[in-house]
């Protein structure tokens, strides 16, 4: 992977991330294939909405089919068939998400399979392993992601773990892509400064920031961001993890950040939970049983195009599969557009202007100072 930077407004960047599997333009949206698919998308209807990159979890194609089955097809891209580039993160949220099954020393995490009980064990030598047997084009540490609020020393013994995993991930990655670092340090300054040096020394493809909106307000998370974002390599692409409403995205963006990944698009599409540029649509709501608009008039996805609001309140009161698969292309629709214009702005040097204009829908009580 090659990272170019073409032009910045302020602090935002308008690069390129080239793969052999194609150039993929920043700031990114990564939709979440959690299990080798984003529910409801073959891989053709994602390319169709401007999916450029996906990002399939670590953890839970290990335990299932294994990550071994899916090296035999060739790799994750053969047996998913998308032909993109690959993200998968390192196994590292799922330990957080499960701290209540898991053991976790200096040396890994030991803990229960969800699935069936059993005892698994996972170390950055493992993920690393995992990965490579993926096939990604690009492969994420192996770290913690401490609970927040914490105090400081737990997080400094917390970091301490994640990098020195970061070291063994680095000395035993043999995958064909590029591996990634995570900043770690809960909300303290001095300590995701500290992890940053690290992890410089160490050396990384990109940097990653990571154990963020777990607990935290979206204010401390973007205050610590604008503090983080010049300590952070300049020529190399940077990652916020798991953040990603679209206030959230304008607000990286703006901070310095190059990719963001998310189930929110897709998880709210499922529950009627719809994303337009007038604001959002609750389309469960009694309103719209007759409404013959289409979501966003504005709008130039499949859904926009042939549906009416009334069509889409139906099918998901009846619980049809094809209303979750219909506003599913519609917010993944809406996601990268919203990035497509986010380029577009910092290209023409008024990303201010336009992050404030859109703010302004999204967050009227909290516009952009």
């Amino acid at each position: 992977m090659k990272f170019e930077i073409h032009d910045t407004d302020q602090a935002a960047r308008l690069g390129v991330l080239k793969f052999a599997r194609g150039d993929v333009e920043t700031p990114v949206f990564m939709p979440c294939g959690t299990y080798g698919s984003v529910k409801g998308m073959t891989p053709l209807m994602l390319e169709e909405v401007g999916t450029q990159i996906l990002l399939g979890n670590t953890f839970h194609l290990w335990l299932r089919p294994g990550s071994e089955a899916i090296d035999r097809f060739g790799g994750l891209h053969e047996f998913m068939q998308w032909p993109g580039p690959i993200l998968t993160d390192s196994g590292g949220f799922q330990v957080f998400s499960l701290r209540k099954l898991a053991k976790v020393d200096d040396d890994g995490v030991t803990f229960r399979s969800p699935l069936n009980g059993d005892l698994l064990r996972l170390t950055a030598e493992e993920s690393m392993r995992i990965q490579t047997e993926l096939g990604s084009d690009v492969a994420m540490c192996f770290d913690e992601c401490p609970e927040l609020p914490s105090d400081h020393a737990t997080i400094e013994a917390s970091l301490s773990r994640s990098m020195s995993w970061a070291e063994r991930c680095r000395a035993s990655y043999c995958g064909d892509g590029s591996l990634f670092g995570i900043v770690q340090g809960g909300l303290y300054p001095d300590l995701r400064e500290q992890s940053v040096e690290e992890l410089t020394r160490i050396g990384f493809d990109g940097y990653a920031v990571g154990g963020l909106s777990v607990g935290e307000s979206p204010q401390a998370m973007f205050e610590l961001l604008h503090e983080l974002m010049p300590r952070m390599p300049q020529q190399s692409p940077r990652y916020l993890m798991g953040v990603g409403r679209p206030s959230d995205l304008l607000r990286g963006v703006l901070a310095g950040i190059d990719m963001f990944d998310c189930v929110i698009p897709t998880r709210n599409a499922r529950n009627g939970y719809l994303y337009t540029w007038q604001g959002i649509i609750k389309i469960r709501n009694a309103r719209y049983r007759e409404d013959a608009e289409p979501l966003d008039a504005n709008c130039g996805c499949y859904t926009c195009r042939n549906f009416s609001r009334a069509y889409l309140h139906h099918l998901d009161r009846c619980g049809e599969i094809l209303g979750s698969i219909l506003m599913t292309v519609h917010n993944l629709f809406f996601y990268h557009e919203l990035m497509a214009r986010i380029r577009a702005a910092i290209a023409d040097h008024r990303l201010r202007e336009f992050a404030r204009a859109t703010l302004a829908i999204w967050e009227p009580t909290d516009g952009l100072d």
